[in-house]
């Protein structure tokens, strides 16, 4: 008896890429909108709450910017799933390079504004952090 099972071809594969590349946009788009609704839900439960709201707003932005974060890794993976699921050809390539390195800028830029350090000085703030005691130092103009 021979084992019956359908055999996946070239198209079936590069369908299914697209279904699951579609499924991170959607995901990253969900995270996006999520994440804020939820950070503007806690912020004005905090504001409501604080006679000083405008000390909330660093937290607000910082809670925004880690879901546009979330968002832009997924839209990123998407990317590279969508590329690989279409003809793999150098102008999809360049096309893909491009949107990865723009996406990536702004994860970075992103990162830096809510971590206030660049990613390559977490390490060295978080020792100094330690050292002095303190959760995290405080921003300084120079990072």
């Amino acid at each position: 008896m021979r084992n019956r099972q359908p055999k996946m071809n070239g198209a079936m594969v590069e369908e299914v890429v697209r279904w699951i590349a579609t499924g991170f946009e959607v995901a990253g788009v969900a995270a996006i909108l999520l994440v804020s609704l939820v950070a503007t839900a806690r912020f004005l439960r905090r504001a409501r709450a604080s006679a000083d709201w405008i000390a909330d707003l660093p937290t607000y932005r910082s809670d925004l910017g880690r879901g546009v974060l979330l968002g832009l890794e997924l839209l990123v993976a998407a990317d590279i799933l969508g590329t690989v699921a279409a003809s793999p050809t150098f102008d999809n390539f360049g096309v893909l390079a491009l949107v990865v390195l723009i996406r990536t800028f702004l994860s970075i830029s992103l990162s830096v504004e809510i971590e206030g350090a660049w990613p390559w000085r977490r390490r060295e703030r978080q020792r100094l952090s330690e050292a002095i005691g303190g959760s995290r130092p405080e921003r300084t103009p120079q990072e």
